[in-house]
């Protein structure tokens, strides 16, 4: 242990009466969990595995008094700390509301603790742990918060109920780096601190601890369709325990009930009434902790409800240290329709076969859902960046590392302002040219004869002229030549016969009317 972590241990062991610190002194400190005192029983240290009796004698009211005297003051939670450390302090009052028992449970600071669940916080994808009390996510949300603060320098803003996170008093403990954390007043009002972190202070990421109501459940999803990254724990211990729980399915999906007509339910092979997911999901990876060196990770919490939901069994990937996770069995089957995409599709999306796959970096997945049902293009989105075709970012969040090493990959990366339908339907216009009234076949063709142009223009060094095309087709065209640098493109003739010239970049003769902007 660190002399931090036994000046801390040492603050907590103080508040305790004398006679009960020389027994706690003698337990190995790194295996301490807390310290229990109940009123009229003898007190207990509970340590991993076991518990250990303190002394021979009931606790007094004057034992729990004394206690009390050496924290900060209850609040309405019935919890309380010790300032400048990370222990909590838990109260159990009579009917009367005076206090009959203690649970000091001991807190720190773990560096390294989320090694087996780094690289998926580091994606900007939300991410939900689940598991029994005492397992350790608030343990991990705190390193989370200390290593995307300090180690990949976004701006994170912990949403701290009780002080859990952040520690007790004003300035929060250095366990969470340079992660701002705002204090919630009360545990109802938590919802309303998690939108104010939003709209006040412009974080990349927010971390929350106890997401327990339906009002917390709805600020959830708020947050995440703003395109900011979402880190929190939830009550249950596995994904199905979420399901089942109506207050906090919606942060995977939420489930409805579904009446099949006939036709439907035989092509299925299923009754008439099935239950189904509503929405997608509010976080994109679902992590069961198992224990405290122990998870099982559904990276697409989505696709895991849904065979749920079928009766399918659902066993994740599971991670221990020092064990291969190729071992692991994935939750879900592979998003892309083969092989995963090792490098970037070349070419413009019009002359890809089968649906572009598109990976999100803070967008709204429910967003972007809709509009490419508006445009009517032809993608799907996954969640594994390393599987897709092209990127869609948040302006603000293009310059993560992860989304340049992409680019450099040869991925296309489309950026927005803000999410919003109407940006979102701008930028796939832009990235998935259609023509009203003429045949995507045609857009193909138009594209491909362009691309083949610009080769042989840049290897033969030679001017090439295609063939002629109405003006939306022209102005397609154009669009996709603009990405090129090292070639000018310009119209020329008259119609019907008007068409592109390629040739290696010397001047500017291309028509300005004609050309669009990427």
């Amino acid at each position: 242990m660190t002399s931090t972590t036994d000046h801390e241990l040492g603050l907590l062991i103080g508040v305790l009466p004398a006679e009960l610190q020389s027994a706690v002194h003698a337990l190995p400190p790194a295996q301490l969990l807390e310290v229990v005192m109940d009123l009229g029983r003898t007190p207990e240290a509970r340590l991993e595995g076991r518990a250990e009796r303190l002394a021979g004698t009931p606790v007094s009211r004057a034992d729990i008094d004394a206690v009390l005297r050496g924290l900060s003051p209850v609040g309405e939670d019935n919890r309380t700390g010790i300032e400048g450390t990370l222990h909590r302090i838990s109260v159990i009052r009579n009917r009367r509301g005076d206090v009959v028992g203690l649970t000091l449970r001991v807190g720190r600071a773990v560096v390294g603790a989320i090694e087996l669940l780094r690289d998926l916080v580091e994606t900007g994808q939300n991410v939900l742990l689940l598991g029994r009390p005492g397992v350790g996510k608030t343990t991990k949300l705190r390193e989370i918060a200390r290593v995307l603060a300090d180690d990949l320098g976004r701006r994170v803003v912990v949403v701290d109920t009780s002080n859990e996170i952040g520690g007790d008093g004003d300035v929060p403990h250095s366990g969470i780096g340079a992660a701002r954390r705002m204090q919630v007043p009360r545990p109802d009002r938590q919802h309303a601190v998690m939108i104010e972190a939003v709209e006040n202070h412009m974080p990349e990421v927010i971390i929350v601890d106890e997401i327990g109501t339906a009002a917390e459940a709805a600020a959830a999803r708020t947050i995440a369709e703003r395109g900011v990254q979402l880190i929190g724990t939830a009550h249950g211990n596995t994904l199905e325990n979420l399901i089942l729980n109506p207050t906090l399915s919606d942060l995977v999906g939420g489930v409805h009930t579904v009446t099949l007509g006939d036709e439907e339910a035989r092509r299925r092979r299923s009754a008439k009434t099935v239950t189904e997911r509503r929405g997608a999901p509010t976080f994109d990876v679902v992590i069961e902790m198992v224990g405290r060196d122990e998870i099982v990770v559904h990276h697409d919490a989505g696709a895991a409800v849904d065979r749920l939901l079928a009766g399918e069994a659902v066993r994740g990937e599971r991670r221990q240290p020092g064990r291969a996770l190729a071992s692991a069995v994935p939750a879900a089957a592979p998003e892309a329709p083969a092989a995963p995409a090792t490098r970037a599709r070349v070419g413009h999306p019009a002359t890809w076969e089968g649906p572009v796959r598109i990976y999100l970096h803070a967008i709204s997945r429910d967003l972007l859902v809709r509009a490419l049902r508006d445009v009517a293009a032809d993608a799907r989105i996954v969640n594994n960046p390393e599987h897709a075709d092209m990127i869609f970012a948040l302006r603000a969040r293009a310059d993560d590392q992860k989304i340049r090493r992409l680019a450099e990959d040869g991925r296309p990366v489309h950026t927005v302002k803000r999410n919003s339908g109407s940006e979102l339907r701008r930028a796939l216009q832009a990235a998935f040219p259609t023509v009203p009234g003429i045949d995507d076949e045609l857009v193909r063709e138009a594209i491909v004869e362009l691309e083949q142009a610009i080769e042989r223009a840049v290897r033969e060094n030679i001017t090439v002229a295609l063939r002629a095309q109405p003006p939306p087709l022209r102005k397609v065209q154009h669009r996709f030549a603009a990405r090129h640098h090292l070639i000018e493109v310009y119209s020329e003739g008259n119609e019907p016969f008007r068409h592109l010239v390629v040739r290696p970049a010397e001047g500017d003769d291309f028509d300005e009317d004609e050309a669009v902007a990427p």
